[in-house]
């Protein structure tokens, strides 16, 4: 038996990778990731082993004689409402004592205490360990509850709720890949590559439909790719929540190595937090350099191969060959099967809008990728403010289908005006139902328009200060090379313990509409630095929010972030010694208490002094003061070297000969 990767041996043993790898974890072995070699000795101790188990699985478990009793008993059936699933209220139900429930579910190595909310499971473990069924009454949502939330609230507290309440329903999802790179480093070729050799060889002409993506069958399982070009695209979907994709796969090119676009479509996919597949292209070229490459995809994208110890899966490929193809798109799988992509398919449809347009014949219609659910023709959809009846569905083969699962991309007929993929399509029950829903989205994109105002500097670094953690994204724009690296140098030297500068993207060149969604998508602020704005840019920034700085000297750059995060800095506390005093009389004054006869040797003393008493130099106690006389008449403020009689607010055990100290507490502006 051969060495054998991780993935590998996961395949021989029909299990998948991510357990194979917590199996071996379990069993003291040092394995780093699914693409770790593993010894021939150990691959074959390790196949004797799982057989074993498998083995042992199979064999009838005999049942003790009390565990046949037990199921041969009639259980008696108990209740109880839902709100009171709770120790001590079902010890008294199966009538059994509470000390033993506890010590009894001790010794299984359950911890419980007297007055412990219970979940529904170890209810029933309870029940059923003293031989009662446990029966929970639930309370039925009234109709007046349900028309309290609007439909579109309805709605969105579905999806949300939708994996959580389902969890035991949910199934793997076919992946979403989107291809990203720099231009002419092969994302087209590899897609059309993908294309012709895993559907074009098994339909008879090919595709005939364009809708912006398309799926393919690889060792049994599908795969979903979005076509449609530009990591734009991939961001402005992102920013409006409606994210797509799920594995990224960047084109790198073996000849021309990590170039501007790469860096910028990487950073697009780190923002969006979307696990990232590197295939290097063009193997087959007599310039290419792999291992040059992956250089640089360690020193300038902080990525490093699996095979240099690292976790970013780097396959060698050539899109015009088809080398290595097929190994991208087992990695793809693999990838997908240990981030768990899942999905409810049951139920009304949630779709991303990949494309819309005008097409012939057709009218608008909305190019998606079913996320949950079925969607169907004779369905209601919504997509923002606008809303239709599906009356047709067209697949990527340019068929005509009655239904389309998740991850399945599909042409929607029959909308009059032309979605924006910036929204997600709902199917909801009816027409009625599509009206409303639609109806409150107009209502809802009317007010945030009416309220909607670019987002400055300022007010983003203060709305950070209700957060625990304290993190600035920027997006930096200059006009040089060096420019860019003295900047971004400058930049990420002002952070500080408590506030994370952390740039985004940095790039040479204008700034661009794609560097507004960006922004847009991490809650950032755009920096130019001796660079123009684009008009599109100008527009995208109003639209979103964004703010757009501009500088011409760094020195200015610097002091206006400097000053802006200096704002937001705690400010320090510090004590600030006023006056020295002397008790020289104690009286006990009759309604009001004891007061302190003061003569006051150095400074002043005030109504909002803190105050310092000691007996023979060791600190007796610290006080505020309630009353603060000069004879008869109450002052706010007494200077030395005149007396005073001074009520304390908590303390009274002073006496004569104690010296105090009054003090103000005061806040120091703080600087980076």
């Amino acid at each position: 038996m051969p060495r054998l990767r991780v993935y590998e041996l996961a395949k021989k043993l029909n299990m998948s990778a991510k357990d194979l790898l917590q199996e071996l974890e379990e069993l003291g072995l040092d394995v780093k990731n699914h693409m770790s070699y593993i010894d021939e000795e150990t691959v074959k101790l390790l196949l004797e082993l799982f057989e074993e188990e498998d083995v042992e699985k199979s064999k009838p478990v005999a049942k003790t004689k009390k565990e046949e009793e037990i199921e041969e008993e009639v259980r008696e059936e108990v209740t109880l409402k839902e709100e009171e699933l709770q120790l001590n209220t079902l010890v008294l139900k199966i009538g059994v004592p509470l000390n033993k429930v506890i010590e009894d579910m001790f010794m299984k190595g359950v911890v419980l205490k007297p007055n412990q909310k219970l979940d529904e499971k170890t209810a029933r473990e309870i029940a059923k360990m003293y031989g009662y069924k446990l029966k929970i009454l639930r309370e039925e949502k009234t109709e007046q509850a349900e028309v309290s939330i609007s439909k579109l609230q309805q709605i969105e507290k579905y999806f949300e709720e939708l994996y959580t309440k389902h969890a035991n329903e949910l199934v793997q999802r076919p992946p979403v890949v989107t291809v990203m790179g720099h231009v002419d480093h092969g994302k087209t070729t590899l897609l059309d590559r993908i294309r012709k050799t895993r559907i074009a060889e098994q339909e008879a002409g090919g595709i005939t439909q364009s809708i912006g993506a398309y799926q393919v069958s690889y060792n049994g399982k599908k795969i979903t790719f979005i076509d449609t070009p530009g990591h734009e695209l991939f961001t402005e979907m992102r920013a409006r929540g409606a994210q797509a994709t799920d594995i990224v796969v960047l084109v790198v090119a073996a000849d021309d190595g990590v170039m501007p676009q790469t860096i910028e479509a990487y950073n697009h996919a780190k923002a969006a937090n979307v696990p990232v597949i590197v295939a290097i292209n063009k193997i087959d070229k007599p310039n290419a350099n792999v291992e040059a490459t992956k250089q640089q995809l360690v020193s300038k994208l902080n990525l490093v191969p699996e095979d240099w110890g690292g976790d970013t899966i780097v396959v060698p490929i050539s899109a015009r060959t088809g080398q290595g193809i097929d190994e991208l798109l087992e990695m793809i799988l693999l990838l997908a099967e240990l981030k768990e992509i899942k999905c409810y398919p049951k139920g009304p449809a949630r779709c991303v809008v990949i494309e819309s347009k005008v097409e012939r014949g057709l009218g608008p219609v909305a190019n998606v990728i079913v996320k949950d659910g079925i969607l169907k023709v004779g369905d209601y959809v919504v997509s923002g403010p606008i809303y239709a009846k599906v009356r047709a569905l067209i697949d990527d083969k340019g068929k005509h289908i009655k239904s389309a699962e998740p991850s399945q991309p599909v042409m929607i007929v029959g909308f009059e005006e032309l979605p924006d993929l910036r929204y997600t399509i709902y199917s909801v029950e009816d027409l009625e139902t599509a009206r409303q829903v639609s109806e409150e989205i107009k209502a809802r994109v009317e007010k945030e328009r009416r309220t909607r105002r670019k987002m400055t500097l300022e007010e983003l670094l203060k709305m950070m200060e209700e957060k625990e953690k304290k993190e600035l994204n920027l997006i930096l724009k200059a006009d040089t090379l060096g420019s860019l690296s003295a900047v971004q140098s400058a930049v990420e030297s002002l952070r500080s313990d408590e506030i994370k500068v952390s740039v985004v993207h940095a790039a040479v060149g204008p700034v661009t509409e794609s560097d507004i969604m960006l922004a847009s998508t991490c809650d950032g602020i755009v920096i130019g630095f001796r660079v123009k704005v684009e008009p599109q840019a100008r527009k995208a920034a109003e639209a979103e929010g964004v703010q757009v700085k501009t500088y011409e000297v760094i020195y200015d750059l610097i002091e206006s972030l400097k000053l802006a995060m200096e704002g937001m800095l705690k400010p320090q506390i510090v004590e600030e010694l006023v006056g020295r005093g002397e008790i020289k009389k104690v009286f006990d004054i009759k309604k009001v208490g004891k007061v302190a006869g003061v003569q006051m040797l150095e400074g002043k003393v005030t109504r909002d002094s803190r105050v310092r008493v000691y007996r023979n130099g060791v600190l007796l106690f610290t006080d505020e003061i309630e009353n603060l006389k000069h004879f008869k008449e109450d002052v706010s403020q007494v200077e030395a070297p005149q007396e005073c009689g001074i009520k304390f607010k908590n303390r009274l055990d002073f006496q004569e000969g104690d010296e105090l100290e009054f003090y103000q507490l005061r806040e120091v502006k703080r600087t980076l």
